[in-house]
């Protein structure tokens, strides 16, 4: 008779791979010229996490580089939740591309943000795990908790950039 050890404090983890567009140019790259950092870049809907965006290609990646773009959902079974994140997977996927030449792959995860990025990056192994803030106050911050400030303590397999968000009239990177 075996027993099954129940670990209390382990959670579900939920995700779904984000099948991207093939993009011709990425198609013939040779395993020999591929010898580029993996970096993990978490994004959402809003400006702050398209700010850290194109502040990674610009100052962070390099040809070589394969981005892993991460995007926390509630439940990765909403099919209007996982269509609007996979469209906005797709356009990042291209403007990486476009932008730093660099090759994406793309996971919706399910589960509190903080955790998966954590817990992506210690899937990945990558380089640096980039994100973007929301500018909030230190007394904001900590009543109602902040991903930055999550990851950036409990991160351990990767250091963590925090790309602070552009004020309102500063123009785009990209």
């Amino acid at each position: 008779m075996s027993l099954e050890v129940v670990k209390e404090d382990e959670e579900v983890y939920s995700w779904r791979e984000v099948k991207l567009a093939s993009i011709a140019e990425l198609e013939r790259e040779t395993a020999e010229r591929r010898r580029g950092r993996d970096i993990v870049i978490a994004v959402d809907h809003g400006p702050n996490s398209k700010h850290a965006f194109d502040w990674a290609l610009i100052h962070f990646c390099r040809l070589a580089d394969t981005i892993h773009l991460i995007h926390a959902v509630s439940s990765v079974n909403n099919e209007i939740v996982y269509d609007a994140s996979q469209v906005l997977m797709q356009k990042l996927a291209i403007e990486a591309f476009e932008v730093a030449m660099v090759r994406t792959i793309a996971r919706i995860v399910q589960g509190d943000p903080g955790k998966v990025i954590c817990k992506e990056a210690e899937r990945v192994k990558p380089a640096a795990v980039i994100l973007g803030t929301r500018g909030r106050g230190f007394i904001q911050s900590v009543l109602q908790g902040s991903v930055s400030e999550y990851c950036m303590h409990n991160c351990k397999s990767a250091p963590v950039v925090i790309v602070p968000g552009k004020e309102a009239g500063d123009e785009s990177l990209i």
